[in-house]
């Protein structure tokens, strides 16, 4: 199985993230990013069990990564970006994702200019 290069995986990534990283939260979702030296963007989408069963959950992360999707080519690259679910995403549409996604990623400057 080949590894995707997008994706963030590793506890060390994860780790250097919480500690050194900056955040930003929203109503539907908080964002964690830091610089990572690389020519992409990897990113991660987590939903915690307060957001709701599992299939709650994974609805949560095919928001968030659609959402992501939409908006990928205008984000900066060279960044580790982590996207937490918050449980209001439960009952939202993708729209109001996207937006809440939008808002939090326009305050930690991370589009292009």
């Amino acid at each position: 199985m080949a590894l995707r290069p997008g994706i963030l995986r590793y506890k060390r990534d994860f780790d250097r993230l919480y500690k050194k990283g900056k955040s930003w939260g929203e109503k539907h979702v908080v964002v964690f990013y830091i610089a990572n030296g690389l020519p992409q963007t990897r990113k991660a989408f987590l939903a915690s069990k307060k957001v709701g069963g599992a299939v709650a959950r994974n609805r949560a992360r095919r928001l968030m990564k659609e959402s992501f999707r939409k908006m990928e080519r205008e984000v900066r690259s060279g960044r580790d970006i982590l996207f937490i679910a918050r449980s209001t995403i439960a009952h939202s549409g993708c729209a109001e994702v996207e937006a809440s996604m939008r808002k939090a990623l326009e305050k930690g400057g991370l589009f292009r200019v």
